[in-house]
């Protein structure tokens, strides 16, 4: 897990987005290639599109855990909406909240909110931990499965 959140925080560092650290550091184990993981995540930065909704450490989580606990079929998606529900439960517990611009006290929507936040430093200190931690619990919950939670 070490490896894998070291190599998110350094794509962070080379100026891929939250959502793009996470998702392409897990991406490889489901077949998908790093070019496609990075494109396919770009919206999501930012709490998507810097909106501060969602953060995309979250977000990037989300889409891995949807590839291994997901389905195909639209009746089955219970354990998808349980391992979801627990990494929520998680990271709102290690961090107090989900949300973007919560988590930063910003709201990069805005001209001078992005700016702002810039200034403070936030995308070079608290994002990269968001990053770290999203990894983190994710990694837990794709070694636990789904067995743990029903315990």
């Amino acid at each position: 897990m070490l490896e894998t959140a070291d190599q998110a925080v350094a794509r962070m560092q080379e100026g891929y987005s939250c959502s793009q650290a996470v998702f392409a550091s897990f991406a490889p184990r489901f077949g998908f290639h790093e070019d496609l993981a990075l494109k396919m995540t770009a919206p999501f930065g930012g709490g998507i599109a810097r909106h501060g909704y969602v953060c995309g450490a979250v977000t990037g989580a989300l889409l891995i855990l949807g590839l291994r606990f997901g389905s195909n079929l639209p009746k089955d998606n219970q354990i998808a909406y349980e391992i979801t529900n627990e990494f929520i439960r998680r990271f709102e517990a290690r961090h107090g909240e989900i949300l973007c611009r919560k988590l930063i006290g910003f709201d990069i929507s805005t001209p001078g909110g992005s700016q702002a936040a810039k200034e403070s430093g936030l995308f070079q200190t608290l994002c990269p931990e968001l990053v770290r931690s999203a990894v983190g619990i994710t990694a837990e919950l794709l070694e636990q499965g789904f067995d743990s939670l029903e315990t």
